[in-house]
């Protein structure tokens, strides 16, 4: 081969790159959703993220395992009627 062969490069635009990052965002989700999982998206308070950090850091748990954690000991409280006892100790300990 001479020097003067060049490798082809293919640069993709910032267009294509946003499409193809967008289909792949896509099947993600398609793929969660497949598996029975839906998105819950929310803010919340800066005592709710410090509370969530400290859960984190002391379990190792993903963000989608405290998330889903978070929700299943919620519901366990209504269910044992413990809302108002939880809620008053978040109070009083200012989280």
């Amino acid at each position: 081969m001479t020097d003067q062969t060049t490798k082809k490069t293919s640069k993709k635009s910032p267009v294509d790159r946003a499409k193809a990052n967008a289909d792949k965002q896509r099947r993600f989700r398609e793929r969660q959703k497949d598996a029975g999982k839906k998105l819950v998206r929310g803010y919340v308070s800066p005592e709710a993220k410090v509370c969530y950090d400290e859960i984190r850091d002391k379990t190792g748990w993903t963000d989608s395992e405290a998330m889903s954690n978070a929700m299943r000991l919620m519901y366990a409280a209504y269910k044992c009627g413990q809302i108002k006892l939880l809620n008053e100790w978040l109070r009083k300990n200012n989280r």
